[in-house]
């Protein structure tokens, strides 16, 4: 949005947030993608390195999830 005012809850979109679902989906799995790719590459443990990652992970879940209340609230109050 190009809003000089801050946006509200309440003024986001169904579709508006649909596209920040799909964005943090697809920043999730270029993380986990490109951590697997680097630890293979340089052939670290495959597990350590997966584990530290878990909390950045755990996070994006957590939004992932909040956003997806938020978008099934609003569609059923329309």
């Amino acid at each position: 949005m190009t809003s000089d005012r801050t946006t509200t809850t309440a003024e986001i979109s169904a579709i508006e947030l649909e596209e920040i679902v799909t964005e943090l989906q697809k920043y999730r799995d270029r993380l986990v993608h490109d951590t697997t790719e680097a630890i293979h590459k340089a052939r670290l443990p495959k597990a350590k390195a997966l584990a530290q990652m878990e909390p950045e992970l755990v996070k994006i879940d957590a939004m992932l999830q909040e956003v997806r209340d938020r978008h099934a609230a609003l569609l059923a109050s329309n």
